[in-house]
């Protein structure tokens, strides 16, 4: 190489990294109190960053999908920037994600977890980082580390769902249940919830339950399996709407179509299914308003470091049945 094309290529070079190290340096926290991903303290910059980042769980499921929607929705019409991303379930992704919005410098975070132990670690990394987290929709096993907790009323939610199923199955007949993921404390509470009500009827008989993991497809491959062990079923409680539509699919291929069946979540397909007469109930569950109360939070402490809540908030769920169901849109009353 000539001379003068080493003295241009050097030249070149030099102010690619002049200007990588710019760009490095106005992504800087303003916040001087705030800590770094590993705990230690950082130095404010001249700017503040106006992103929300908002963590979901896969948006295939529709209610996921919406509450991201809604946030991102909120957030923008409050002025701030966005991003939508989703750890899919994987507590390793999360973590990365979150590791990224702490190097974005966010504002704040608003995320649906992946696991009420799984998540506190990075929930943590995030408040040492000076990034408040405003979690929605499921909460984790400790408390003082996000800044809200706000979820559905899983328990009400669960309790009025079976209600319903047991005056669907005149209160007697043989029934299975469908339970979430394990590591997602909602799955525990929503199955708490149905047993503390369906218990008191004796006529009732649990002849199978088991965890679907909140997905449609083992829903189904679930329920084949039941019933070929269980053909005289009458019923079919799901902890959500998701894996009540794959169970559904399921009976309506085995000819089973006066089974009963209840969900959870309020799902627009679940509630097409219970128009029909197919499925008998949901509890909605609105993701759309505990999504927007977290923006709202999030801004407020933005503003004014404090919430003006407490951590720990619940929104009661509502019965979804053939008699309202033309009152429900997508996860909200219309």
């Amino acid at each position: 190489m000539s001379h003068s094309r080493r003295h241009l290529l050097t030249t070149a070079t030099a102010a690619v990294t002049t200007g990588l190290l710019l760009t490095l340096s106005a992504c800087g926290s303003s916040d001087d109190s705030g800590n770094d991903a590993q705990g230690t303290k950082t130095s404010k910059s001249s700017s503040k960053s106006n992103l929300i980042a908002i963590i979901i769980p896969s948006p295939d499921n529709p209610f996921f999908k919406a509450e991201g929607d809604a946030a991102k929705a909120k957030a923008e019409s409050m002025g701030y920037k966005t991003s939508v991303a989703s750890h899919d379930d994987d507590p390793n992704k999360q973590s990365e994600l979150i590791d990224a919005a702490i190097s974005r410098h966010a504002a704040a975070i608003v995320l649906d977890n992946a696991g009420a132990d799984a998540s506190i670690g990075p929930v943590q990394k995030a408040a040492n980082a000076g990034i408040p987290v405003f979690l929605i929709d499921r909460e984790i096993n400790k408390t003082g580390v996000a800044k809200a907790q706000i979820v559905s009323n899983n328990s009400q939610g669960a309790q009025i769902a079976a209600q319903e199923f047991v005056k669907g199955m005149k209160e007697k007949g043989n029934y299975v249940e469908f339970t979430g993921r394990a590591s997602d404390t909602n799955a525990g509470v929503r199955s708490k919830g149905y047993n503390d009500v369906i218990s008191q009827y004796p006529g009732l008989k649990k002849v199978a339950q088991q965890s679907a993991n909140w997905d449609q497809q083992e829903a189904f491959s679930k329920m084949e399996t039941i019933l070929q062990r269980n053909p005289d079923i009458q019923g079919v409680i799901a902890g959500n709407d998701t894996m009540a539509l794959g169970a559904l699919a399921a009976l309506k291929a085995a000819k089973k179509t006066d089974v009963v069946v209840v969900g959870f979540d309020g799902s627009p397909d679940a509630i097409a299914q219970i128009k029909s007469g197919a499925m008998l109930a949901t509890a909605l569950q609105p993701a759309a308003l505990g999504a927007q109360q977290a923006v709202e939070q999030a801004d407020k402490f933005i503003k004014t470091g404090k919430t003006g809540q407490p951590e720990k908030q619940s929104i009661d769920c509502e019965l979804v049945t053939k008699a309202n169901a033309d009152e429900f849109g997508v996860f909200a009353r219309k």
